[in-house]
């Protein structure tokens, strides 16, 4: 399957300042055909399950990436660690119990619809049903800290997938699904409780009975900076959610730094990963496998162009006010980061395209086909002072973000999916879109400085210290209410992110 505007073969799409890349081989080249799942010396040799990440008896024909995708990356020198391994099978074991079509799922949801207004209901299973919000990279952020919050709950997590995400993921659950049943009340529900009323409520009882929590609530962590605190990292807090049996949770934010503000769940996250940077890219490499069809759209896209480079670079670019910024100076703010610290090669202006060396291959990712063009007519007829030949490739050029449609998400996705593939990358601040690149690539990108006006900015990017996203409204005060003003002295693996200074990420260190 070709879409429109993707991975079209023709020169507007393509460029090497040589024609003969096809008789080029680089040392990294893979082989493979994404349409077997026959057994090769390659996948023989790799650990088909990322160290214990991945469980199985899944039928890989059903989901070619997931045991074909390492060959795409570099071995982690790292293994999940026997924890986190033991926390996912049991994860697995309650999904599998209490997930859609079990008879657990049918009487707890029962349960649950007939007490929704008569009280927080005894039920065999608790579930956290995940709503989306904003576009494909804040969804699965998202999606991946509200997986987080499931396990260390043990909550069953479901997900709200309309038609504008069928076909993008496999399910990464075994003998079950995680997608919300069609036929579930709470696809529409209205006159649900809310988590801010639940804490109202709370603060004027004068008992400690629990008897009027609901049986359904409903949690916005989405990002806002005119809503009261929410207090969710707070033990107190917790305490009252772990009543209510059915979460329905929205919000398009990483909100995994609060869970390590929490004590309890510090201590079972910090067992789960004690590299503390590497939480997205583990749950996002479980989570998140390209279903057959994008992966045979990403898998030949890479044999196509990027397998025989030397190195991949992905530069991604977004911009966040097209209207107000010229182009020219987005183009310059990229030039300026990527031959400054020699991402990428002065053009040599003297000299006719000469004697080919190393091959460089950079994917461009960007709603606008300009920066791709720009890029390619620069390396286009003249060599590089370096000698490095430089072919630039950019799979599509949607020109405007477009919401509710599975089309553009298919080539989000995909596009998302290459550049984290890359040896080094490029990203645009507050880009939740680079965020879910880096993370699954395990790379620690340079930062574009993001531009929202024709200005000028110096250093023109920096080099981020985790591959971890950045959680852009992270709590403000203790759970006493007293406002938090040393992050670092109270939650040492936490630190300002460099793209945004009221947000916070992860660190692997003190």
């Amino acid at each position: 399957m070709v879409l429109p505007g993707i991975f079209q073969n023709g020169s507007e799409e393509t460029t090497t300042t040589n024609n003969s890349i096809a008789s080029r081989v680089g040392p990294k080249n893979v082989s493979l055909t994404s349409s077997t799942t026959e057994s090769t010396p390659d996948l023989e040799d790799k650990d088909k399950l990322l160290g214990g990440l991945l469980t199985t008896g899944f039928d890989e024909a059903s989901c070619i990436s997931r045991m074909q995708s390492q060959l795409y990356r570099k071995a982690s020198p790292h293994k999940p660690s026997p924890y986190l391994i033991s926390k996912l099978r049991n994860y697995e074991d309650i999904h599998r119990r209490c997930g859609p079509n079990s008879r657990a799922y049918d009487r707890s949801m029962r349960k649950i619809v007939r007490s929704k207004n008569k009280g927080a209901a005894a039920t065999l299973c608790k579930y956290l049903i995940w709503t989306p919000a904003n576009g494909l990279g804040n969804q699965m952020i998202s999606m991946a800290a509200t997986f987080l919050y499931a396990m260390l709950t043990d909550r069953v997590m479901l997900v709200k997938f309309d038609k504008d995400k069928q076909g993008l993921f496999c399910e990464p659950f075994l003998n079950s699904t995680w997608v919300l049943p069609e036929k579930s009340p709470f696809w529409n529900e209205k006159h649900i409780e809310t988590y801010q009323t639940m804490l109202e409520k709370d603060r004027n009882r004068t008992s400690n009975s629990k008897d009027d929590l609901p049986s359904v609530l409903f949690i916005n962590l989405q990002h806002t900076l005119s809503e009261p605190e929410k207090f969710f990292h707070c033990d107190h807090s917790q305490y009252l959610l772990r009543e209510v049996p059915l979460l329905i949770l929205q919000s398009d934010q990483y909100f995994v730094p609060s869970l390590f503000m929490n004590p309890f769940f510090n201590q079972e996250v910090t067992k789960m990963f004690p590299e503390k940077d590497t939480v997205f890219h583990r749950l996002g490499r479980y989570l998140f496998h390209p279903s057959n069809e994008a992966w045979k759209l990403i898998s030949d896209y890479y044999q196509e162009h990027l397998a025989k480079a030397d190195k991949r670079i992905g530069l991604q670019i977004r911009v966040f006010s097209p209207v107000s910024t010229p182009q020219q100076t987005v183009m310059d703010l990229v030039l300026s980061c990527t031959l400054k610290h020699k991402i990428l090669p002065q053009v040599d202006l003297q000299t006719s395209a000469g004697k080919n060396h190393s091959v460089k291959a950079v994917l461009v990712a960007s709603l606008h086909r300009e920066y791709g063009d720009n890029l390619r007519s620069m390396y286009l007829k003249k060599a590089t002072v370096s000698g490095e030949v430089i072919e630039v490739y950019q799979p599509s050029h949607e020109e405007h973000q477009k919401f509710n449609d599975n089309k553009h998400n298919l080539k989000a996705w995909i596009d998302m999916y290459l550049i984290s593939l890359s040896e080094e990358l490029v990203t645009t601040s507050l880009s939740t879109f680079g965020y879910v690149a880096q993370g699954l690539g395990n790379l620690k990108p340079w930062l574009l400085y993001r531009l929202v006006n024709n200005d000028t900015h110096f250093p023109s990017c920096e080099r981020d210290f985790s591959s971890e996203p950045c959680y852009h409204v992270p709590p403000k005060h203790y759970c006493n209410g007293k406002p938090i003003k040393d992050v670092v002295s109270s939650f040492p693996y936490l630190r300002e992110c460099k793209d945004y200074c009221y947000g916070l990420k992860l660190v692997n260190s003190t």
